[in-house]
Order: C-alpha cells, then structure tokens, then sequence
C-alpha cells in the first residue's frame, strides 16, 4: 500500500498547534474534538498512512496535560442511534470509548447528558453511569437557542448548566459522533470559567474538511461523500477571506454558526476580536502532513465510489433517502468518477455472468484480483475469500482446507438445531470451520496464516450481503461494497 501521509509529522505539528493555543488562553483551553476519537478508518482510507487511533495517541503524549469530557445526547440515547461503522448504540461506544481512554492512562473527568428533557432512556443510562462510578451531568435546552443571546450568556442560560470541575490545561470534548452538543458544552464551560474570574479558551480540532486544501480537492470531496446523509457541503470560508485575504476551505455549519459563536463568545470574555473567522477556531494540521497528494487523491476516489455504492445499497434497504444518493451521484460526476473505476467491481460482475450465481472479488495487496462464486457448500464471500488466502500461501486451487469431518457437524448445527433456511456456510462459519481444521492440518494452518494480509484490501459483492457476513468483513478491516441487489430477490436473509 503506498503512502500518502506522513503521521508521525501531523502528530509533532498537531501537538505543537494545540500547545499554542492552550498559551493563547494563559493556560486553559476546551477543544471540541470533531469525528472519532479512536477507530477514524474513514482519515486512514482517504489519507493512506493516517493513524485510525492518532488523535488518542497524540494525547497520550501530552501526559498529564490533558482530560476528556464525554457528551451524548439524550435524544441519541432515546432513539438507539447508532454508530454505523461499529454496530453499536452511541451509549455504549460511549462506555467503550471510556474504557480504551481510561487504558492508556488519560483522565476521564465525566459525562454530559445533553439537551435532556426528561428521556426516560437517558434516566437508565444515568442510573447505569452513577453504578460506574462515572461522574455525570445533565445539560437541558436553553430557552430562545440560539437567537437569544442575551438569555443565552446569563444564569438563566450557560448559568443554568451545571459548572463541570477540570484541572487539567486542555480540556477535551468528545462524543460518539455529531449533535452530541460538544460545542455547547464548551461554550457553557467558557462561560463558567470567566465567571470565576478564569481565562479559559475554545477551540475546535476537525480533521475535514483541511482548511488549506482546495475547496475540490479529492480529499475535501471524500468528506463531503462521507456526510452526504447530513447534507454538509464544503465551502470556501468568507470570514477568513475578508479578514486576511487567503482563500480556506470550511464546511457549511461551521461557517454558518460562527457569526452566532463569535457573538457568544465576545458576550462572555469582552473581547470581540477572539476568533475573525471559522478557520481560525479550528486546530488541524493534516494538511502539512501530506507527502503525497496523488496517493491521496486516489485513495478519495476510491472512498467516493464505495459511498456511493453504499448510498445505493442502503436506499435498497430503505435505510437512506434519494436525496443522499442523489449528492453521491452528483460528487461521482464532478469527479468524472464510474463504478468500475473501482477494481473490484467488474471482475465481481464478469464472475456472476460466467457462473450464473452470486459472486465476490477481492484485490490483494499486489493488486491481483481474486474472484469467488456462492455453492452449495460456500457463500460467494466464503469462497472469495477461501481463495485468496490460498493464492497468498501458494496453496493450490484444488486444495481443500477444510476437512468433511469438520463441515458435516457445522452445517447440521447450521441446519437442523439453528433452522437455517440454506446449508452454504456465512464466512463466520467458514472461517470457524477453517480454524478448527488448521489445529491438525498444516496446509489449513498455512492458510490461516494469511487472513491478516487481507486487513485494508478491497472486496465487491455482487449482491447485498447477510448482515453476518458484512460484520466479519468489517471485522477484518476489508473495504466492502456491494450491488444493491437482494439475494434471490428476497428481503429475508437465511
């Protein structure tokens, strides 16, 4: 996999920037901490050479430095939202997400319910907190938001909110992903500090889309494929044009919220010149760390097309409206972007028309394309997949890896005591199965071996897969799409 990102210089400018700013502020800073936290695959596909956990390791460097506060919104919780990358429900990335914080030794100081309105959901995940031991606080709505600033910067508002005690110069403000109210919780925080006679400062770490890349860059593009469901656009941020005369890229609701926080935040310090433009508040240095830009260009194509074959696949499932497919479509025409351009695709495709089954296609690593079709034994994923690693140890096509004395006793449990409705085995019993068979068989072994050399390689199904095999492959770190076809035509999966 070439490199296009150099994350060790991002980390060193990322940490210099952000300890500049604490100073700016005489030593207390609340940054709002935009995308994720740990996991952020979607920076590591578009930025190849991009840390998925970067941001946590950057401050883990700053030591004792630093302190997080987690927020979520009760609506979230009440709605079950989730994490679409994971699988999980904002409230429990969120306990997942402390977890891993609290492991590398970085202090949690609490969590924050906001927008509260008396959910019953959001009472049992406070119940659940306050079992843990887990300091928490409840933010409700302040009347007249956002237009009322005077109600706003008063007791009755920011005032109203409870004073959350930190001890630590930067102050980090996460959630498991947006309208959790991570700004407003900082903003109340400001607000509470300068009260108490403190100097405290905001400021916002967003990785997309990077303020000194083009406003078209493929880059840019790819964030905006990445919240085509949120209707966010790129654009150029006025306020910094007119204050400095240099042309930087922000997004929508940043440019169109700053008037207002500029606003609050001149209420609340006296100062009105504390930020002159969006671009101002942010602090992300990604676009110093690019060492290749054509790397990184064609991984954003890339990352484009499976948005939009995922955009696609969702709409077939009811799960994403036109209007989102719409906006893929449109990114895929600026760019003069086709499906095929995907490598994966058309080899799936020829496959299908050949065997006249449901097919799958997965680019190694060396760029070959290895191609698997569905039996009566094999899903066409289990097949694609069982192929590939065999190509990877130089295991002959006709070898079998798994033995029958093994498949006969999964596929009865399959069957007979789970109901299954088809014999072929998902890849999680495909790769349970081959598992089993290398702890006595060394070519199984051999093969086994390879599945890690699969993590980041491309995978195209020709229709959309059981939600088993999705999980596995994501699992397993593979970049999936899929036609947006159902199995036999059928919304039921077996």
């Amino acid at each position: 996999m070439k490199i296009g990102f150099d994350n060790n210089l991002y980390m060193e400018k990322q940490k210099q920037h952000i300890l500049e700013r604490i100073s700016q502020f005489e030593g207390k800073l609340y940054l709002e901490f935009g995308g994720k936290l740990f996991d952020d695959y979607h920076a590591s596909r578009v930025l190849p050479g991009f840390e998925p956990d970067a941001k946590i390791r950057l401050l883990r460097s700053m030591g004792d430095q630093a302190e997080l506060v987690f927020c979520i919104s009760a609506d979230n919780i009440e709605k079950n939202k989730i994490r679409a990358d994971l699988g999980l429900s904002y409230d429990q990335d969120l306990l997942r997400q402390i977890d891993m914080v609290r492991g590398m030794g970085i202090a949690v100081n609490s969590v924050v319910i906001t927008r509260y309105t008396g959910q019953s959901a959001a009472d049992q995940f406070k119940c659940k907190l306050d079992a843990l031991g887990i300091r928490n606080y409840i933010h409700r709505p302040i009347k007249g938001y956002p237009a009322d600033v005077d109600h706003i910067v008063s007791d009755q508002g920011y005032g109203a909110n409870p004073y959350i005690e930190t001890t630590k110069p930067l102050v980090v403000v996460t959630a498991p992903g947006p309208g959790s109210g991570k700004l407003a919780t900082c903003l109340s925080q400001v607000y509470h500090e300068h009260r108490r006679g403190n100097v405290a400062g905001y400021g916002k770490y967003e990785t997309f889309p990077i303020w000194n890349l083009s406003l078209k860059h493929p880059v840019n593009l790819a964030y905006e494929a990445a919240t085509a469901d949120l209707q966010d656009v790129n654009m150029i941020d006025p306020f910094h044009l007119e204050a400095y005369g240099i042309t930087t890229v922000n997004y929508n609701r940043d440019v169109e919220a700053f008037p207002l926080v500029r606003t609050i935040l001149s209420r609340i310090t006296g100062n009105d010149n504390f930020y002159c433009s969006p671009t101002d508040m942010g602090v992300n240095m990604a676009g110093y760390a690019i060492v290749d830009d054509d790397v990184c260009r064609q991984a954003s194509y890339q990352e484009i097309i499976r948005r939009y074959y995922k955009g696609l696949t969702d709409l077939r499932m009811g799960r994403e409206s036109q209007n989102t497919v719409d906006k893929l479509k449109k990114i895929m025409q600026q760019l003069s972007l086709k499906q095929t351009d995907r490598a994966v695709v058309q080899p799936a495709l020829d496959k299908r028309q050949r065997c006249g089954a449901p097919a799958a296609a997965i680019q190694l690593p060396d760029g070959r394309i290895i191609t698997g079709k569905s039996t009566s034994l094999l899903s066409a994923c289990s097949g694609a997949v069982l192929n590939a690693i065999k190509v990877l140890a130089d295991i002959p096509k006709s070898t079998l890896l798994m033995s029958p004395a093994v498949l006969e006793p999964v596929i009865d449990l399959k069957v007979n005591l789970l109901s299954s409705h088809s014999s072929a085995l998902k890849l999680d019993d495909a790769l349970t199965a081959l598992y089993i068979c290398a702890a006595t068989d060394p070519v199984a072994a051999r093969a086994v071996a390879q599945l890690p050399k699969l993590r980041g390689c491309e995978i195209h199904s020709t229709q959309i897969l059981h939600s088993g095999d999705e999980s596995i492959l994501r699992k397993m770190r593979m970049h999936l799409t899929c036609e947006p076809e159902f199995p036999k035509q059928s919304v039921l999966y077996q």
